[in-house]
């Protein structure tokens, strides 16, 4: 009978306890869950949810704070807990591979690529330095590096973030493991690349029959790419079950908020037709040769070649683009952070640069920035009262009980109290600190703010909860925002144009709905096409949605294998 099945799953983990070894308290309490062999399943939840921590345990990595305090882990029917450290050596990388979210931190700085993607051979595999070395460029070039011979003598540092996460890839699947676990493996990466990342992952692991759990806080890239999902909160699974009909009719009101939190296309906000605030004309700009002692100098590169773009009173004017295509880079000219190698930037008409003090210092008073990580742009030795104050110090006649009050109004327009203004910013969660970024930016009331990647480190509500308070506060105030991001659901949501660049160059911008609806440029149906899009069903949940594209279709074989893994993973549900 189905029931009396001989075959175990690929991994069971069964009422699962991680607590935290000084103070008992639990972060992972009663998880139990399944992965059949060669399926790919996804697991979502808010930081802080237990996600990463009960994916780390299947491999025995849990931080030494933690220990397990109760429930089972068996991979291929044994328990972990009863292997022998010789064992679980064998299983790490040899039966179950890790794929971490930032792969530089993963890679040693230090060590060749053909060392370390030989390293896991060595240890696992009892292979000649030919077969070895076969291996290694074999899978080099599965995974789309060009010039495998060069990469081998390379370091991680000469490697772009999607290069060096399908070198990571590479070291994992080289080892054929039966599991891999995925850890936020996109998070830093643009559309493009992510995409390609992520869908060369999944090949992979159909080719070698490999099952995937995918951790992700990223819904859209969960739904169009696992079968089953689990969502989790404050270390317990709330739901669990087939990804498309959880999506479609959620159960848990966790579950429910989480798919509200998702950005949504809002009507378009009518502006009237007034001069730019800000204008750029034949922008460029050139990074400048390198050289030194123990270094050939290089030539300089052209990271703007002429850009013109002007963005007038109250606009969202979003910049999109892959990694290298020069939005960061533009920002931080317009901000007065890169020097100019040619064209001009003029600020309510006036061109700056010309050495007119008064002007430039009235567009710095006026030209604020929210970085993408706040955590580098606060000072770790100031306090929240300090950080936001040190934008008011050029405020004359500002009297002390006035300077006070201007921060604790800022504060209170963040969604954050007076108590606050004694902490320092590691005392703070990644949400906090960015509210207090913006809160330093806009307490001073600037004419325009630029905002870099302002939510791509954060989690989904919180993210929602920073996109909302930010379209109040320029809404309120009524600054002009040039809103850089990698992100198009978010861009989607805020932005009233959208500027698309490519390798240095605007290659199209038109209005949101222009853009997203009728793009003209194939680089732009390429950036759109990227990324899955959740569209809100009647019953509160989401459906997925394609852009331009279809759905990838492997082989038949490959479907056929597909089918059977489905097949076993129902009978569990079941």
């Amino acid at each position: 009978m189905m029931a009396n099945r001989i075959t175990p799953p690929l991994v069971r983990v069964q009422d699962l306890v991680l607590e935290l070894g000084h103070s008992g308290r639990r972060v992972v309490d009663g998880v139990s869950f399944v992965v059949e062999p060669g399926e790919l399943v996804g697991i979502v939840g808010e930081s802080g949810s237990g996600k990463t921590l009960a994916a780390r345990a299947i491999m025995g990595l849990e931080p030494p704070a933690i220990r397990r305090a109760g429930g089972s882990i068996e991979i291929e029917g044994r328990d972990i807990a009863a292997m022998s450290p010789a064992d679980m050596r064998a299983l790490r990388g040899g039966r179950v591979g890790m794929v971490f979210q930032e792969p530089m931190t993963s890679l040693n700085p230090a060590m060749k690529i053909g060392r370390q993607l030989e390293e896991g051979l060595i240890r696992h595999r009892k292979l000649d330095p030919v077969e070895r070395r076969r291996l290694v460029m074999e899978m080099l070039h599965r995974v789309g590096i060009k010039d495998a011979e060069r990469a081998l003598q390379a370091y991680p540092h000469e490697f772009s973030g999607g290069m060096r996460q399908r070198i990571m890839l590479a070291s994992v699947m080289l080892l054929k493991p039966a599991l891999l676990l995925a850890d936020e493996p996109t998070t830093a990466l643009d559309a493009v690349v992510q995409r390609e990342v992520i869908e060369l992952m999944v090949e992979l692991a159909r080719d070698h029959q490999t099952a995937v759990l995918m951790i992700s806080h990223d819904l859209s890239m969960v739904a169009r790419y696992t079968r089953r999902m689990i969502v989790m909160r404050q270390g317990v699974i709330v739901e669990q079950g087939l990804t498309e009909q959880l999506l479609q009719r959620p159960e848990h009101p966790y579950t429910r908020k989480l798919l509200a939190a998702l950005p949504r296309r809002a009507p378009a906000r009518p502006l009237p037709e007034t001069a730019p605030i800000v204008e750029v004309r034949k922008l460029v700009i050139d990074y400048g040769a390198r050289g030194g002692f123990f270094r050939k100098k290089s030539h300089g590169k052209r990271a703007l070649h002429g850009i013109d773009l002007t963005i007038r009173p109250r606009e969202v004017v979003a910049v999109v683009g892959g990694s290298g295509s020069g939005k960061t880079t533009l920002g931080r000219a317009i901000a007065g952070l890169l020097a100019p190698s040619g064209g001009e930037i003029l600020f309510e008409g006036t061109r700056l640069g010309e050495g007119d003090v008064a002007v430039l210092r009235n567009y710095r008073l006026n030209c604020q920035m929210v970085f993408q990580d706040p955590y580098s742009s606060l000072d770790p030795r100031m306090t929240v009262a300090d950080l936001i104050g040190e934008a008011l110090r050029q405020v004359s006649g500002l009297t002390a009980p006035q300077r006070q009050s201007r921060i604790a109004a800022a504060l209170d327009e963040v969604g954050l109290d007076a108590s606050y203004t004694t902490r320092f910013a590691h005392e703070l969660s990644g949400g906090q600190r960015q509210r207090i970024a913006i809160a330093r930016a806009v307490v001073r009331r600037p004419k325009f703010v630029i905002a870099d990647e302002p939510v791509s480190a954060l989690d989904m509500t919180v993210r929602a909860q920073i996109l909302d308070l930010f379209a109040d506060l320029q809404e309120r105030h009524g600054f002009a925002c040039m809103f850089v991001s990698h992100d198009l659901s978010v861009v989607e949501q805020v932005a009233d144009r959208v500027v698309v660049m490519q390798e240095g160059r605007i290659v199209e911008q038109g209005s949101r709905d222009e853009i997203f609806d009728r793009p003209q440029h194939a680089y732009t149906r390429l950036l759109l096409s990227a990324i899955p899009a959740l569209e809100a069903t009647p019953g509160g949940g989401v459906q997925l949605k394609w852009r331009f594209d279809a759905p990838v279709v492997g082989s038949a074989a490959a479907e056929a294998t597909v089918a059977a893994i489905d097949s076993l993973a129902d009978l569990r549900l079941a």
